[in-house]
């Protein structure tokens, strides 16, 4: 500010806001990305302000989910307070989608498409989280990137379930499974174990639950997870 740097004081006010949002103080971090995007706005600098209108997401994002953790809730009732918060989420996560589609930004694109299938779970729109998942394993693979390309296939799999598409959630889990195989990433595989095992109960195949879920057992022990 001392020496009218613009620029640096937009950024400055980001970082500022993505600590305030790790220490859990919500309302402070919206305040500092919010003077990051002002700025940003104001000096014609579309990537600092794509970058600031998905911090606002991500702000929102983590005070929806810190506000549902910490109310006794009904798995069907959304409190009005967690939905209003989320849908500002998504919100400000479409905003960025559309500036860094205009960027031709094809990773920012993906984290975007990521957050917002993330948030329409989290708010029940269960079809609509489908559809943006798929936007970002279409991405994840675009750049090979194994780990986003996983997360996406769990996302999948974790959607389709409260959809009743139990057959459909097994092929998106077991695509997890072969994924965090190749990661060797012992936790989630032994993760999607446990949700293929959740699965196939679901479909009463037990003989192939009970494989599953030994599978799993396995690598809980390997890991010494108590």
């Amino acid at each position: 500010r001392t020496i009218g740097d613009r620029i640096g004081e937009a950024k400055a006010s980001g970082n500022l806001g993505n600590t305030l949002k790790i220490l859990g103080q919500f309302d402070e971090a919206v305040v500092c990305c919010q003077r990051h995007l002002d700025i940003s706005q104001e000096q014609g600098d579309k990537v600092g302000e794509a970058r600031a209108l998905y911090n606002i997401g991500n702000v929102y994002h983590a005070k929806g989910k810190h506000l549902s953790w910490n109310m006794a809730q009904d798995p069907d009732y959304l409190p009005q307070e967690v939905k209003e918060t989320l849908q500002k989420a998504s919100e400000y996560y479409e905003r960025n989608l559309s500036l860094v589609k205009e960027l031709g930004d094809r990773a920012a694109q993906g984290r975007a498409y990521g957050n917002l299938g993330n948030t329409q779970y989290l708010l029940g729109n269960f079809s609509e989280a489908i559809a943006f998942h798929k936007e970002r394993l279409a991405i994840a693979k675009e750049f090979g990137d194994k780990a986003a390309e996983r997360r996406a296939y769990s996302n999948l799999g974790n959607a389709h379930i409260f959809l009743g598409r139990f057959d459909i959630s097994a092929e998106y889990y077991k695509k997890t499974l072969q994924v965090s195989r190749q990661l060797k990433d012992q936790a989630v595989e032994a993760q999607a174990c446990y949700s293929l095992g959740n699965t196939y109960t679901l479909l009463q195949d037990y003989e192939r639950a009970i494989e599953y879920h030994l599978k799993h057992l396995v690598i809980a022990q390997e890991l010494g997870d108590r």
